[in-house]
């Protein structure tokens, strides 16, 4: 039985060193743990995927939290029976829960159902607060560089939409749009 590690954080702000850390304090070399930073609600993670070409029959991958294989419950079943018909088996260090045996397989499958409403949860708190700042007049996006003033005036001294895109360093469709914005309803 050879041990292996799975590392996760979700963007390049956090830090992978507590969940390395704790798998190399449980045994786990270094050479054998596999880590990404990229979000868990996909399987197409560089780390992970060769992570599923190293392991063998009898192999064990540690995962300091059920969260960090996956967020999306058919994604964790997905793995855990791909890596249940190679023999592998995953323990979920902080949760204190394996794949191995019926029982564990069920429990690791309603935890992963959790975390994928957790993370509905998270996105709906976004999406209200969003809606909630955009109410108050937050303005999202970038800032307008193009000085739209300067080309409805070119446009009403008759100059055309590629020349006015020429003269302000813009594309012609940025023009149009500027154009339609103005436009007042007849």
């Amino acid at each position: 039985m050879r041990l292996f590690g799975y590392a996760r954080v979700s963007t390049s702000q956090q830090s992978l060193d507590i969940q390395i850390k704790a798998l190399r304090e449980v045994g786990v070399e270094k050479n054998r743990i596999f880590a990404d930073t990229a979000s868990g609600s996909h399987v197409n993670r560089d780390g992970l995927s060769l992570l599923r070409v190293k392991v063998e029959h009898g192999d064990v991958i540690l995962v300091k939290k059920l969260d960090r294989l996956g967020r999306d419950t058919a994604d964790m079943i997905a793995l855990i029976k791909e890596f249940d018909n190679l023999g592998v088996a995953i323990r979920f260090l902080d949760d204190g829960i394996s794949t191995e045996g019926a029982m564990g397989k069920m429990v690791v499958t309603i935890l992963s159902a959790v975390a994928q409403a957790e993370r509905q949860r998270i996105l709906d708190r976004t999406n209200e607060g969003r809606v909630e700042a955009k109410i108050r007049g937050v303005k999202f996006g970038r800032k307008r560089t193009v000085d739209r003033e300067k080309a409805l005036a070119m446009k009403d001294k008759g100059v055309g939409a590629t020349d006015i895109a020429r003269n302000l360093g813009i594309g012609r469709s940025t023009v149009y749009k500027i154009l339609k914005d103005h436009e007042t309803p007849i």
